[in-house]
């Protein structure tokens, strides 16, 4: 038996990958748009990371949960990705962080493929999009993933 985790298998990070910031609570976003109410619940319970790439992490995944709540349940959140060939949309999968530095995408191309995005969290600039599913199964949603991942590291 194989100690190498199924290629479709969920990157799981170990909690001593993540760093602590004590107290310091999350700022809130500030949009115009927002309600304090909607501001408050994206930073809800998340507390800063000293570690840059985490701390991307954190809030791109409270944004991707957000963001999956205006789906409908046809539809899964893909990216728009310059550089991408094509029309540059991934289905994303997954997302993760190698600190001090990395922001990781996971996902499948439009021909089905696995590809992986690996980014300089100072150079992230990602375009939530919708994509329809495919009819064979019920859509995803890795918004709910990445929270518990964030809750379960999330410093007290």
């Amino acid at each position: 038996m194989s100690d190498t985790p199924a290629p479709d298998a969920p990157v799981v990070a170990p909690p001593s990958m993540f760093s602590d910031c004590g107290d310091k609570p999350c700022p809130e976003p500030v949009l115009a748009s927002a309600t304090p109410e909607q501001a408050a619940a994206l930073t809800d319970g998340v507390r800063m990371r000293q570690n840059p790439a985490e701390w991307a992490f954190v809030r791109l995944s409270k944004l991707i949960e957000d963001y999956e709540k205006g789906l409908d349940k046809d539809e899964e959140i893909a990216a728009r990705i310059v550089g991408l060939p094509g029309d540059g949309v991934m289905q994303i999968e997954d997302v993760g962080f190698w600190g001090p530095d990395f922001i990781m995408f996971l996902g499948r191309n439009n021909e089905g493929k696995p590809v992986r995005l690996i980014q300089h969290y100072a150079q992230i600039n990602v375009l939530l999009d919708a994509r329809k599913k495919p009819e064979e199964r019920e859509a995803k949603r890795i918004g709910f993933q990445l929270s518990e991942l964030v809750e379960k590291t999330n410093p007290k």
